[in-house]
């Protein structure tokens, strides 16, 4: 596949090739078109980017074990990003713990479809270097754009607890 994304890249495409993978049971997760749809969305709202990002939904067992091997977390956490190259490619992977992800949206009273795309959206941003954890302006400057690039998909803002 990189062989394809680097003649895609010299070519002249911006877009992000958006590799997607279902590591859990289906159930009401969003379809592949979906996923690439925000990927890409999240991608272009930096700017031209060509790249290759993968999406893996994953269950509560993978998903505590990632969390646990990579950022030593104790339990399942709802999206990991894992950036490997910012320039002149885009390229990581984000995993969604599909479990965690459709609890969360149930608690917060947000369809499925919302939650995932923000959280997808978070995921890209990550991969872009943008920080929540770094301070009080960068997580403000990375809602707001998550914020920007969630109203042109159509999906309310993720932060607005009046739902």
């Amino acid at each position: 596949m990189a062989k394809k994304t680097e003649r895609r890249a010299a070519g002249g495409d911006t877009a992000v090739d958006v590799g997607v993978q279902y590591a859990c049971k289906r159930r009401d997760l969003p379809r592949k078109p979906e996923l690439r749809a925000w990927v890409r969305a999240a991608a272009a709202a930096n700017g031209d980017r060509v790249g290759r990002i993968v999406v893996r939904l994953v269950g509560k067992r993978e998903g505590r074990r990632l969390n646990r091997e990579y950022r030593g977390g104790d339990g399942a956490t709802n999206v990991l990003s894992f950036p490997y190259a910012l320039a002149p490619l885009l390229c990581g992977d984000l995993v969604l713990c599909a479990p965690v992800v459709s609890r969360e949206a149930a608690e917060q009273g947000k369809s499925l479809a919302a939650h995932c795309a923000h959280l997808v959206v978070h995921g890209v941003l990550h991969l872009q270097e943008y920080d929540h954890e770094a301070g009080e302006q960068q997580a403000r400057d990375m809602e707001d754009r998550e914020r920007r690039i969630l109203a042109a998909l159509g999906y309310p803002d993720p932060y607005d607890d009046e739902d």
